[in-house]
């Protein structure tokens, strides 16, 4: 038993010790090829990869990445939505011994040619599609890179969509030049499959993904993830369901996966987590609620990670009634804080448990999880998994720690913890502290060691010399009968400072109400310099391209606002 208030409230049979295997991340696929090589490992819009087959093509990519030149210290870009494609390459250019750069396919240009030129990304892969491939292909000749290598959607679907997608999607189909800048993802692939095998000597050192974080605030910086940071952070979960209490069995799961694969959160709760335990994954180009309900219902998904939003849209399913949701073991939420109020309807109209776990990019993302035990904290992120320690140190001053149950910002140390920022030491040197990590995240641990996240500290609001957080707030207004959504911001307020606005979006049918009516609503429920001073209502909220609410465009709309605002009345007065 350790000393850390948090086992205590582990599952029976999990331990916090854990030995993480030594060994890079591939291992993984190898090990799941082995035990389950006719088990399905990818359905993607009804076409079926066995776990020999992905493995045959992840050696053929990984062949013709080294023919064109990818070896140990050549980083490989992925530009791409959720499809085969992804982790084939993945894993290709892991065992060709070069390293994964992930790009968004929402990232701009100026975030495009940043990142390229940071990473020293020297390969691209990516597909025809219009809304994809002209972005990187601009990119030639502004930057470093050598090659794209273009992949399509046809040559992932079953027949006959395969036969029918060129033709009714014609349109959103790009022109790919013949020329030596580029190469198909065919090409790539049409070799023996006999690569040079690439040791990983060191998997603590050696970079596997270079994961850039989404730059809130200047430039985004590349985390350097290792081998052993990603293979720690699969096992840290694993390592959570397979006590007496756990109700995953290995070889027989399937894995809903809407999240994108570029993403930290799917990358490794999707992707790895499932194929280490031989699970078919049941990957989705995005989320699309009619084609989630679809396959919740029919193809039975066990497992199925997500954002709330996404459980939020699933709750308030006009016909949820009509969907059979019962293969569900369990549902996980990360990539936001979770409201209370969303995840009491979730699991009251599902009747499956939904469990909230926090991590970042940083930290490859596991983190804190919800133990699979009969107790439940309301509002808590979970106890910290296996492997990691929690310090929670004083906002202003991180020489001290605070006790139990008072809020500071959240460190984390753990063999899952990234090597550092790419090319950024002085970055790294700040960002930990007696080697904790600093998350940026507020919170507090309470006696049983559940951590309960307050807010990000980049988005704490400063009203009249009080912390205002604007979690607290939205958990309050999410009370409210009528809000499906929302979102709270600091805004710039002459006499406060800042002071707190409320974004909402409300369910369909719900009238618009007053700011005094929701002070009103909050007046019991929140302090009075936590009280909104502007309401707005909107039909859709700003959302990242993983699901979560974005506030970043609300702020700087407020700031574009208040300094109009301030110019028209210098000329008038």
């Amino acid at each position: 038993m350790s000393d850390f208030s948090w086992e205590k409230s582990y599952p029976p049979g999990v331990k916090w010790e854990i030995e993480i295997e030594n060994k890079p991340v591939y291992a993984i696929l190898d090990e799941a090829v082995k035990q389950w090589p006719n088990n399905n490992a990818i359905d993607f819009l009804d076409k079926k990869t066995t776990y020999s087959e992905l493995d045959d093509m992840v050696s053929r990519a990984a062949k013709g990445f080294q023919q064109i030149g990818v070896k140990k210290g050549v980083n490989v870009g992925l530009y791409l939505p959720n499809s085969p494609h992804y982790i084939v390459c993945f894993f290709g250019i892991l065992k060709a011994g070069g390293t994964v750069v992930n790009y968004s396919p929402l990232d701009a240009e100026r975030e495009l040619l940043h990142k390229v030129e940071d990473s020293q990304t020297d390969y691209m892969v990516t597909l025809d599609l219009e809304v994809l491939y002209p972005n990187i292909a601009s990119l030639l000749s502004k930057t470093r890179l050598k090659k794209i290598i273009v992949g399509n959607l046809k040559e992932v679907l079953p027949f006959p969509k395969n036969l029918l997608y060129p033709i009714v999607k014609s349109k959103e189909i790009s022109s790919i030049p013949k020329d030596d800048k580029h190469m198909s993802y065919k090409s790539l692939l049409a070799n023996d499959g006999r690569f040079d095998s690439v040791p990983v000597a060191n998997p603590e050192e050696q970079i596997a993904v270079l994961q850039y974080t989404g730059g809130t605030t200047g430039l985004p910086k590349g985390a350097m993830l290792t081998h052993r940071n990603l293979v720690a952070a699969c096992q840290q979960l694993r390592a959570m369901q397979q006590g007496t209490t756990g109700v995953l069995v290995d070889g027989e799961e399937r894995v809903l996966a809407v999240l994108p694969l570029f993403h930290i959160y799917a990358l490794t709760v999707n992707m790895n987590f499932g194929i280490a335990g031989g699970a078919e994954i049941i990957l989705h180009p995005k989320f699309d609620l009619e084609n989630v309900m679809k396959d919740l219902d029919k193809k039975k998904p066990t497992v199925f990670p997500g954002v709330p939003t996404m459980y939020m849209a699933i709750a308030n399913h006009p016909e949820i009634e009509k969907y059979d949701l019962r293969s569900l073991k369990f549902c996980a939420s990360g990539g936001a804080p979770l409201p209370v109020e969303v995840q009491d309807h979730f699991q009251k109209v599902t009747g499956c448990r939904l469990l909230e776990g926090w991590g970042m990019t940083e930290t490859s993302p596991s983190g804190t999880t919800t133990p699979l035990t009969d107790k439940r904290v309301a509002g808590s992120a979970g106890v910290p998994v296996p492997g990691i320690e929690i310090c929670i140190f004083g906002v202003d001053d991180k020489s001290i720690t605070m006790p139990v149950g008072e809020i500071g910002e959240i460190g984390i140390k753990g063999p899952n913890v990234m090597k550092g920022y790419w090319n950024k030491p002085e970055a790294t040197a700040e960002s930990f502290v007696d080697g904790f990590f600093l998350t940026g995240d507020t919170g507090y641990l309470d006696d049983d060691g559940y951590m309960h996240i307050v807010d990000r500290t980049k988005d704490m609001i400063t009203s009249g010399g009080f912390n205002v957080y604007p979690r607290i707030i939205e958990e309050a207004i999410f009370e409210h009968a009528s809000v499906e959504e929302v979102t709270v911001v600091g805004i710039p307020d002459d006499y406060r400072g800042e002071a707190a606005k409320a974004f909402i979006k409300l369910k369909a049918g719900q009238s618009e109400f007053s700011i005094e009516d929701l002070r009103s609503f909050l007046e019991d429920k929140l302090g009075k310099h936590e009280l909104p001073t502007a309401v707005e209502f909107r039909t859709e909220l700003p959302k990242t391209l993983v699901g979560k609410l974005s506030k970043k465009e609300l702020v700087e709309e407020e700031k574009i606002k208040y300094e109009e605002r301030r110019k028209a009345e210098a000329k008038t007065g």
